[in-house]
């Protein structure tokens, strides 16, 4: 009996371990798709998981502003999938393509407003596939 609850015990840790064959290798458990995510939080989209790292450009018209070009976001993102690994800087609305999937950031928040500096945690990103 001693030894049934031993090999009970026993089984029951090392399945918590099992690896998902497949399953990208991320450092933090991803959020489910659809959650506006800050940087170094990774998001499940698709058969993938994004991280955004660190914002390369961020020249969006303000929200209470006029401008003659509406501006842009590009934000460096990690992308992990099963057995690879890149980073790419994604551009707001713009798809990217890579290892036979496709996905775009969708949104970037807070929006700018004139006079204000948008201060990096409070950051939040969304993507999508598609």
């Amino acid at each position: 009996m001693k030894t049934f609850a031993i090999l009970v015990f026993a089984s029951a840790t090392l399945g918590a371990c099992a690896v998902i064959p497949n399953a990208p290798n991320v450092d933090r458990p991803p959020q489910p798709a659809g959650y506006a995510v800050p940087f170094d939080q990774p998001v499940q989209v698709g058969d993938l998981v994004l991280t955004p790292k660190s914002v390369v450009e961020d020249s969006r018209c303000p929200a209470n502003a006029r401008c003659m070009w509406a501006g842009r976001v590009v934000v460096r993102t990690r992308i992990d999938g099963a057995g690879w690994r890149e980073t790419k800087d994604l551009t707001l609305g713009e798809t990217y393509g890579t290892h036979d999937r496709r996905f775009a950031l969708v949104q970037v928040l807070p929006e700018k407003i004139t006079g204000d500096e948008i201060a990096s945690d409070t950051y939040r990103f969304r993507y999508e596939s598609r």
